[in-house]
């Protein structure tokens, strides 16, 4: 008995790191000190231009939209939905990425599934000129089924400690700037897949009403944010406080950067809820309240600024490609206005 006959083959993980060094080293800015198959990732941090730096770091996965993508064959889109989730969670205060690190495990070691993911990440950190710094691919049979894989994530970014964005210059009044989802991005999978088990052939209903692929755009891949708030904030515009909408919605994530007594009022009127929501709900039968607390529904990240910045940023978004709206404003919290934050599905 040996460790290949196990279930580990140490050979396969070699030639598997190998053949994703092109894909790696191609993410790397003149910070990064060596190139992978050390024990450690060295990163020298970029001073010039900080005062006081601050790391910001942040952790996550892609949860159970990887049971749905894998049988699908999206591989590569799940390695961009695990920078976004990260990335998108770190820039809310204000960081520019670093480094990026993985953590893949799976039962056995498919090198034509994992290629695909790891060009993923390295496509969205290249994009957002962030260093993919290294990872682990951990083949554990008996744990995880042969074909199946799980992904973790990590991020590393910098900021100058008196432009920290974190609320708490809100005051009443000031707008939010909702910016557009690419679909369902990252949350809410585990009743997308209910969903999709209860309904026979929902794939060919939802393609016969709306002309579009069905998991196409289910799994189509989260958005990363960071080049166009870069863009915003080297433009010298005041951006108050950021919210990535991810799992919980709007109304879970969005009161996250606003202090205790403010509360963001939310005109549903002022977007349409793109049709795969919709079309989700109605085939789910989804109640009211469970929509609104799963899915973003259109609004992958919100921006709370001054309204004197508006025009300006609805401008750069525009240039950008990114569709971008006022969704609502800030407002004292008290007892003629504690219900007026989605009052409908919250009471």
């Amino acid at each position: 008995m040996d460790y290949k006959t196990s279930g580990v083959d140490i050979k396969a993980g070699r030639e598997f790191v190998s053949e994703i060094k092109e894909a790696v080293e191609g993410t790397h800015t003149s910070d990064v000190i060596e190139g992978i198959g050390g024990f450690g990732g060295l990163f020298r941090i970029p001073l010039n231009g900080y005062k006081k730096p601050i790391l910001v770091s942040g952790t996550d996965g892609v949860g159970t939209k990887l049971e749905l993508a894998q049988s699908k064959g999206f591989h590569f889109e799940v390695g961009i939905d695990l920078v976004a989730m990260c990335m998108n969670d770190i820039i809310t205060s204000g960081a520019k990425p670093l480094f990026f690190l993985d953590y893949i495990a799976t039962g056995k070691l498919d090198k034509k599934k994992l290629l695909e993911v790891v060009k993923g990440i390295s496509h969205a950190c290249g994009d957002n000129k962030c260093s993919l710094l290294g990872g682990e691919t951990a083949e554990m049979p008996g744990f995880y089924s042969k074909n199946k894989y799980d992904l973790a994530g990590f991020c590393v970014g910098i900021v100058d400690e008196e432009k920290i964005i974190n609320g708490k210059e809100i005051s009443e009044n000031d707008l939010i700037i909702a910016l557009k989802s690419d679909g369902i991005h990252s949350n809410g999978f585990s009743l997308v897949r209910k969903i999709i088990q209860d309904n026979n052939q929902i794939d060919q209903k939802f393609e016969e009403i709306n002309h579009m692929n069905f998991y196409a755009e289910v799994l189509r891949p989260t958005k990363i944010y960071n080049n166009l708030i870069r863009q915003i904030l080297s433009e010298d515009i005041e951006i108050k406080a950021m919210s990535h909408i991810t799992g919980g919605g709007i109304p879970e994530n969005l009161p996250r950067c606003i202090p205790a007594d403010f509360i963001p009022y939310i005109d549903v009127q002022s977007w349409n809820i793109p049709t795969l929501f919709n079309f989700l709900k109605e085939v789910g039968m989804i109640p009211e309240k469970d929509f609104w607390n799963t899915f973003n529904l259109g609004v992958g990240f919100c921006l709370i600024i001054d309204k004197q910045f508006k025009n300006a940023i609805l401008n750069i978004c525009d240039t950008n490609g990114v569709d971008s709206w006022v969704i609502g404003k800030v407002v004292k919290k008290d007892d003629s206005t504690i219900n007026k934050f989605l009052p409908e599905i919250l009471t």
